[in-house]
């Protein structure tokens, strides 16, 4: 009955829908209009999209990283995979986590996930490196230090030098590539002058 009342309805002003389409045009449609009270759920989502994109962006990014540090350092031989990983699943007070298997030459290297600094995403990207080339390091000195019996000393000993190397290797880094950049974008001396 309701579908027959709709055709009616429809037949009886078929004429007019020319005119009913050019008067609904300009205007957003309904579902394209924002009720007040669904506002803060879409932008909790848009918030949560964003969360995502980053933490896609710091994956791809730290991978990237990984894959340069690795040749640097030597690593090439190891297969080595990074993840963004929640505050909640690294250990209380750190940034990131590394654990190998030194028989299949294996490696997952864990960065935190953006959503969880309090620091503008600039600086969250170059700590995911700093923690990248930290973990390298861990690796890279897994065959001398594993046989060692480990305390909470010489962890915190490891810990220590390990930070030094790593800011020392990303200073050297930097210092390259900002000197790099600047040789590139120096203007040229014209012929003739």
């Amino acid at each position: 009955m309701k579908h027959m009342l709709w055709q009616s309805t429809l037949g009886f002003f078929g004429f007019l829908s020319p005119f009913f389409f050019l008067l609904s045009t300009p205007g957003p449609s309904l579902a394209q209009q924002k009720p007040v009270a669904e506002a803060p759920v879409r932008e909790r989502a848009a918030g949560v999209a964003d969360a995502r994109e980053r933490a896609l962006i710091a994956e791809r990014f730290a991978t990237e990283r990984l894959a340069v540090w690795q040749q640097r350092l030597s690593l090439q031989d190891w297969n080595i995979s990074v993840l963004v990983s929640r505050a909640s699943d690294l250990k209380p007070r750190t940034l990131g986590n590394i654990h190998w298997d030194t028989d299949k030459k294996t490696a997952i290297i864990r960065v935190l996930d953006p959503v969880d600094y309090k620091l503008p995403f600039d600086d969250v990207l170059k700590d995911v490196e700093f923690t990248v080339v930290h973990e390298l390091i861990h690796l890279e000195l897994s065959p001398v230090l594993s046989p060692l019996q480990r305390n909470d000393a010489n962890r915190r000993e490891e810990e220590h030098a390990v930070n030094h190397m790593a800011e020392a290797l990303l200073k050297l880094d930097r210092a390259h590539a900002s000197a790099a950049s600047a040789s590139q974008s120096a203007p040229t001396a014209a012929s003739g002058r």
